[in-house]
């Protein structure tokens, strides 16, 4: 079974940093899609970055773009999302998601959060 941890959330003021990060397990990580997804309060879910660990490529919506950094572990099968100068739009339950069967060329397009299949219980990020 796949199976999708997330970790690291909490509460930061306006301009703080935060890392949130995703065990991944159950799944071959060199030939999945994973994504960083964000639903903020009364917000609809966001895909907010991507990355394809078989090349470490990523990418991360122009919103998060200069401001978050997304990485994988791939020896450890763990994805990664640091977050700098954090906002308050940016506060909202941040879930790892992993497509099967994607292509690098779409992992690093324009996705939505129907594409991802699988995705974790998500952690908590406040800015206030």
């Amino acid at each position: 079974d796949v199976q999708l941890v997330e970790s690291g959330g909490g509460s930061v003021e306006p301009g703080g940093h935060l890392k949130v990060s995703c065990v991944v397990s159950g799944i071959e990580f060199s030939r999945v899609c994973m994504g960083w997804l964000r639903q903020g309060p009364g917000k609809e879910r966001e895909v907010v970055a991507s990355a394809y660990p078989g090349t470490t490529r990523s990418r991360v919506v122009d919103a998060a773009k200069g401001r978050f950094a997304v990485s994988v572990d791939r020896a450890r099968n763990r994805l990664f999302l640091e977050m700098n100068f954090l906002k308050a739009d940016d506060t909202g339950t941040y879930h790892c998601a992993a497509a099967r069967g994607m292509s690098e060329f779409s992992c690093l397009g324009w996705l939505q959060p129907r594409d991802f299949p699988n995705w974790g219980l998500g952690t908590q990020v406040t800015v206030s």
